[in-house]
């Protein structure tokens, strides 16, 4: 059986590849695959202890989770398509002319 601590390593690895394509990256959908990856390793997270707990409210919780991502995904791909048609760009330096 594989240690707990070694999916904890994985999932902060992860979210800190994660963080670092949200600060780095000034490309909108680069962002939004890092969130996806943040969101992921928050999943790593959650499963691991309820696997550990042997609680299955866990894996519940980690499915919930899954459809806020999808719904996010779909939500800011729709916002992207909607910038890209207007501003011929998703970098999101060009898109400060989408402030109000």
């Amino acid at each position: 059986m594989v240690p707990i601590s070694w999916y904890l390593w994985l999932a902060a690895i992860l979210f800190v590849i994660g963080v670092v394509g949200v600060v780095v990256r000034r490309n909108a959908i680069v962002v939004l695959m890092a969130v996806e990856l943040m969101l992921n390793a928050a999943n790593l997270t959650i499963v691991a202890f309820a696997r550990q707990r042997g609680d299955i409210g866990g894996h519940a919780i980690a499915f919930f989770v899954i459809a806020v991502a999808a719904a996010e995904a779909s939500v800011g791909l729709a916002i992207l398509i909607h910038a890209f048609r207007h501003f011929r760009s998703v970098h999101l330096d060009d898109l400060d002319g989408m402030r109000g």
